[in-house]
Parts: C-alpha cells; sequence; structure tokens
C-alpha cells in the first residue's frame, strides 16, 4: 500500500469536508433579505465557484482511473496540492467568465427577497 495516496485522498476528504461545512455554515448563518446587491453576487459567485470545483473534481477522477500504475514519488506531492489548484481554478474561471449560474441565482434570489 502506498502510504502517501493513502494520506492524500485522506487530506482531499477532510478539506472537501470542510469546505462543504464552511459553505453550509456561510450560507445558513446569512440572512441575504437584508442584503445588498453586491452581497447577493459574491453569495451566488461563491456558489458557482464550490459548484465548479466540485465538477473539476469529478472530471479529475476519470483522468486518474487511466493513470498507470507506475507510480512516482512526485504522485503524492501533486495529490497535496490537487484541491487548492481545482480551488483556485474554480474561483478564476468563476470571476472571469463564469457559466452564467451565480448571475442567473443572483436574479432569482432578487425575486424572492423582493430586492
Amino acid at each position: 500500500m502506498d502510504i502517501g495516496s493513502g494520506v492524500s485522498s485522506a487530506y482531499t476528504s477532510y478539506l472537501s469536508s470542510q469546505a462543504s461545512s464552511k459553505l453550509d455554515t456561510h450560507i445558513k448563518t446569512k440572512d441575504y433579505s437584508q442584503s445588498s446587491d453586491e452581497e447577493l453576487l459574491s453569495a451566488c459567485k461563491e456558489f458557482e465557484s464550490y459548484f465548479l470545483e466540485q465538477i473539476f473534481k469529478e472530471m479529475q477522477k476519470t483522468v486518474d482511473v487511466f493513470k498507470d500504475e507506475d507510480s512516482t514519488p512526485n504522485d503524492s506531492l501533486v495529490g497535496y496540492f490537487k484541491d487548492s489548484t481545482l480551488q483556485e481554478l474554480a474561483s478564476t474561471s468563476t470571476e472571469k467568465e463564469g457559466l452564467g449560474l451565480a448571475q442567473t441565482l443572483f436574479e432569482q434570489m432578487k425575486r424572492n427577497y423582493g430586492l
């Protein structure tokens, strides 16, 4: 058993649970009925970024399936930084162009909260 991959997968699981619980806590503790447009749009962009991150992680899993059995010592190092890289990629993608999901959510939230 490769210890590096075991630690990497445990670390990945930990980061994933932390990110989702942080987002969940942030959403549940904030009253968006009194929020400004900037705060609403920021929350929508955070959600879109998290959504994209989850998509990228699932896409990465499909690539890892076809990976050769020969692992190098750098593979565990790559595993440690993969999550932060995917988070940054998702955040950058949302800020640059995005999927349009944040804008759609923003408009829906404005209608729901009557802003």
